[in-house]
């Protein structure tokens, strides 16, 4: 039989199949994949919720009156410890979600679900920045469901003295002028797209590296609790450089800091700081891209880093070169 009999649907008909619209529909059967698996996982949604909106709740009101936050970019006055930390928990559930993203390819790979994917006709690296992007859209809609809440919580106006329906209305007038403004919730979303690249692609290394379900609290403990807390999503560097010029530095080459400070610009439609704050960051070392009065330094490290976190993970799910080829994992022999 000629390769021109075959039947459609066969290895013949593979470059009609592997065109524009079969590049779309991979892409959006993965993604949905990741979005349905999340909506069946209910507790997933909340436990990501639990901890950010914890340190909403609790902590900042206690470190309210321990942490000053003096006027720093993007603020032009002084604000609430709560106003401070928000974009670094919502990074929080970036990183969260970007970690909970590598456990699932652990447990694909381990199911075999990982195999079956690998082994399509589309390019590994096609399908390793579907599963990324899906991965960011979840995240997506968490973060958002987070800063509704955040916002809520400080616009909430209420007094015992007053009717309820007086508070609610109370509660809706200061919703909308409390900051940021609600432009900033348009303007953060290619930070949170960017940052969320960065730190899945990171995640999708890691997936590598991890063989088993076992070594996720290895992770946990050495990698994703300590990017957190050495960086900017807490508290403002300036104090961390008062009391330890080493966790400064630490904290200033941190990926995740500038992760945090794009989306703390980004909800007040700002790429970075001016070009004054950005010639002292210089002077600290921290600034090394000013264009046009703008400091641009986090944006191209979150960028160049996503590159090359996403490039490490594509390489090593190479079954001839990567990290997965030489165990024999999944899709080795792909």
């Amino acid at each position: 039989m000629t390769a021109a009999a075959l039947p459609a649907g066969t290895i013949a008909d593979e470059p009609n199949r592997l065109g524009l619209g079969g590049y779309v529909t991979c892409l959006l059967g993965i993604v949905w994949r990741e979005v349905m698996r999340f909506l069946h996982q209910r507790e997933r949604f909340f436990s990501a919720l639990v901890r950010p909106l914890i340190w909403l709740f609790i902590f900042a009101a206690g470190f309210r009156q321990v942490l000053g936050v003096s006027i720093i970019p993007p603020y032009t006055t002084y604000v609430l410890y709560e106003t401070f930390v928000m974009p670094g928990l919502v990074g929080m559930i970036l990183l969260f979600n970007a970690m909970q993203s590598s456990l699932s390819m652990v447990y694909d790979r381990e199911t075999g679900a990982m195999r079956t994917l690998l082994v399509s006709p589309f390019p590994r690296s096609f399908l390793l920045l579907s599963k990324l992007l899906g991965g960011v859209f979840v995240a997506l809609l968490q973060a958002y469901v987070f800063l509704f809440i955040a916002r809520l919580w400080e616009a909430w106006t209420w007094s015992n003295q007053d009717p309820i329906l007086t508070n609610i209305a109370a509660t809706w007038q200061q919703f909308g002028v409390v900051d940021p403004h609600l432009s900033g919730y348009l303007t953060v979303l290619p930070a949170l797209i960017l940052s969320g690249l960065m730190l899945g692609s990171l995640a999708l290394f890691m997936s590598s590296v991890i063989k088993q379900l076992e070594n996720f609290a290895g992770v946990m403990n050495f990698v994703i609790f300590p990017m957190f807390f050495a960086s900017s999503a807490l508290y403002p560097l300036w104090r961390i450089k008062e009391s330890s010029i080493l966790l400064y530095e630490i904290c200033r080459l941190n990926p995740f800091t500038h992760a945090v400070e794009l989306i703390r610009f980004g909800l007040y439609g700002q790429i970075g700081p001016p070009a004054e704050q950005a010639s002292q960051a210089a002077a600290d070392g921290w600034s090394f891209a000013v264009v046009n009065g703008i400091d641009l330094t986090h944006l191209y490290v979150v960028v160049g880093c996503t590159i090359f976190f996403l490039g490490a993970a594509v390489y090593a799910y190479n079954p001839s070169k990567g990290l997965i080829g030489r165990r024999g994992g999944a899709g080795a022999g792909a």
